[in-house]
């Protein structure tokens, strides 16, 4: 917990560091039309990351989620121009979204498959399904209801930003005050002591991948009600994003240690890292590469500081030897 802390506060620092020299070398990105801009670019690799979160605390990875995301967005927009409701497709992209993830969730717990070993299968198998069903073509010809979710282009902001406050602030308290949340913590700290403690650890690992999943449709849905169209290659790269805001945020590779407050911070300081150096007059190739070692510095910090990481890391050398 002192760790994660310590992260927090590293994290924060950080960006507080990188506001003052904007608010002193360029003021005009804290303008209310940049943050906006920023907040509904960034929105989808939030709720993914929280829960991305869930998923590496209790030890395992998801690198399939930006093709969950291309499927969830698609689907959406087929829906509504079939006729269906707003309130249905809404539904039906969360839905998608957690089926896709319990999928994932019930090869790795029940079947026993490494994370990244699914995770892969299912990125590459989902990504050129949907490029053989779409052939490619974008979801186009989307009716007005669907755009902004019936809402005007000024209020989309402030619903959206109530959506995601409510679900960081309930995934950061279940986390730490829920059964459940606690279940999660105590699987990826040590799945054998947490069996023997009487709690059903596949259970909980494919309920994480399932959460995910529905919090990817969700984000795919809020994408792309900002679009007049849907592209049938959403979401590359997207896998990457999440995974190096989790981990920039303080959660262990190794399981057991994270913060859903950890992962918003992390989000922010890689999300602000691009426009920041375009408006600081800096080439956006260097973004990439600042992005890179700072995620280099947070595993490092897990190597030093995580026992778990440590025992990994040792185990996997006593393997290959």
């Amino acid at each position: 917990m002192r760790m994660t802390h310590s992260r927090e506060l590293s994290v924060a620092a950080a960006i507080t560091a990188l506001a003052l020299v904007l608010a002193v070398a360029a003021p005009g990105y804290f303008s209310a039309e940049n943050l906006s801009d920023l907040f509904l670019a960034n929105l989808p690799v939030l709720l993914v990351a929280i829960g991305m979160t869930l998923v590496v605390v209790t030890g395992e990875i998801d690198i399939s989620v930006g093709s969950m995301f291309a499927i969830c967005g698609v689907a959406a927009g087929i829906l509504s121009k079939s006729g269906a409701p707003v309130w249905f497709v809404c539904a039906a992209a969360c839905l998608m979204g957690a089926l896709l993830g319990s999928l994932n969730g019930a090869l790795v717990a029940y079947l026993g498959i490494p994370s990244i070993v699914v995770t892969l299968a299912t990125m590459t198998a989902l990504r050129d399904g949907l490029r053989w069903a779409t052939e490619g073509a974008w979801v186009q010809d989307l009716p007005p209801a669907f755009q902004w979710l019936g809402l005007t282009q000024g209020q989309f902001p402030f619903f959206a930003t109530i959506v995601t406050v409510m679900l960081t602030a309930a995934f950061a308290w279940g986390l730490r005050h829920v059964a459940a949340g606690r279940a999660i913590y105590a699987t990826g700290s040590n799945a054998g002591a947490a069996r023997l403690a009487g709690l059903n650890t596949s259970a909980v690992k494919w309920m994480a991948f399932t959460v995910l999943g529905m919090l990817t449709g969700l984000a795919a849905l809020l994408n792309a009600v900002r679009f007049n169209q849907i592209p049938s290659n959403a979401g590359i790269g997207l896998e990457m994003k999440v995974i190096a805001s989790v981990v920039v945020g303080g959660a262990s590779v190794a399981g057991g240690t994270g913060s859903v407050m950890g992962t918003v911070l992390g989000v922010i300081l890689l999300a602000a890292i691009g426009p920041a150096l375009t408006f600081l007059g800096v080439s956006a190739y260097w973004e990439r590469a600042i992005q890179g070692g700072i995620i280099l510095v947070a595993i490092a910090a897990d190597g030093i500081r995580h026992p778990a990481y440590r025992r990994l890391v040792a185990g996997a050398e006593s393997a290959r030897a």
